[in-house]
Protein backbone atom coordinates (compact mmCIF):
# COMPACT_ATOMS: atom_id res chain seq x y z
CA UNK A 1 0.00 0.00 0.00
CA UNK A 2 1.61 3.18 -1.04
CA UNK A 3 1.63 6.60 1.14
CA UNK A 4 2.47 9.09 -1.22
CA UNK A 5 1.61 12.10 -0.62
CA UNK A 6 2.82 13.10 -4.17
CA UNK A 7 4.86 12.04 -7.24
CA UNK A 8 7.75 14.24 -8.29
CA UNK A 9 9.64 13.84 -11.90
CA UNK A 10 13.18 12.28 -12.00
CA UNK A 11 15.64 12.30 -14.86
CA UNK A 12 19.17 9.78 -15.05
CA UNK A 13 22.32 11.85 -15.53
CA UNK A 14 25.49 10.48 -15.58
CA UNK A 15 23.74 7.04 -13.77
CA UNK A 16 21.69 9.01 -10.90
CA UNK A 17 18.63 10.18 -10.61
CA UNK A 18 17.68 13.68 -10.11
CA UNK A 19 14.18 15.74 -9.47
CA UNK A 20 13.54 19.09 -8.77
CA UNK A 21 10.69 20.91 -6.23
CA UNK A 22 7.83 19.94 -8.46
CA UNK A 23 5.30 17.25 -7.10
CA UNK A 24 2.39 16.44 -8.53
CA UNK A 25 -1.21 15.14 -7.54
CA UNK A 26 -0.87 11.82 -10.22
CA UNK A 27 2.14 9.91 -11.68
CA UNK A 28 0.78 10.55 -15.03
CA UNK A 29 1.27 13.75 -14.45
CA UNK A 30 4.73 13.25 -13.03
CA UNK A 31 5.55 11.24 -15.97
CA UNK A 32 4.77 13.73 -18.46
CA UNK A 33 6.71 16.54 -16.88
CA UNK A 34 9.67 13.88 -16.50
CA UNK A 35 9.43 13.00 -20.07
CA UNK A 36 9.17 16.98 -20.91
CA UNK A 37 12.19 17.70 -19.09
CA UNK A 38 14.23 13.97 -20.49
CA UNK A 39 13.70 15.63 -24.36
CA UNK A 40 15.06 19.25 -23.18
CA UNK A 41 18.00 17.96 -21.91
CA UNK A 42 20.67 16.36 -23.90
CA UNK A 43 22.37 14.04 -21.23
CA UNK A 44 19.75 12.73 -19.90
CA UNK A 45 19.04 8.55 -20.28
CA UNK A 46 16.19 7.59 -18.63
CA UNK A 47 12.79 9.20 -16.92
CA UNK A 48 10.23 8.33 -14.54
CA UNK A 49 7.81 9.60 -11.39
CA UNK A 50 8.81 8.66 -8.07
CA UNK A 51 6.44 8.25 -5.03
CA UNK A 52 7.02 11.57 -2.38
CA UNK A 53 6.52 12.40 0.98
CA UNK A 54 6.15 16.09 -0.22
CA UNK A 55 2.73 18.29 -0.64
CA UNK A 56 1.35 18.81 -3.65
CA UNK A 57 2.51 22.08 -5.17
CA UNK A 58 2.28 22.05 -9.15
CA UNK A 59 -0.37 20.68 -11.98
CA UNK A 60 0.68 19.49 -14.97
CA UNK A 61 -1.75 20.87 -17.97
CA UNK A 62 -1.50 21.93 -21.55
CA UNK A 63 1.82 20.63 -21.59
CA UNK A 64 3.86 22.71 -18.97
CA UNK A 65 3.96 22.41 -15.48
CA UNK A 66 1.86 25.24 -13.65
CA UNK A 67 2.63 26.35 -9.98
CA UNK A 68 -0.53 25.45 -7.39
CA UNK A 69 -1.27 28.26 -5.64
CA UNK A 70 -0.33 28.54 -1.85
CA UNK A 71 -3.71 29.37 0.82
CA UNK A 72 -2.96 29.53 4.38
Amino acid sequence: MSTAKSFKPEVKVHGSWSSNALRFATKEEAEASADALFRRWLLCESSRAAESSDPVNYKYEGGRDVRLEVTA
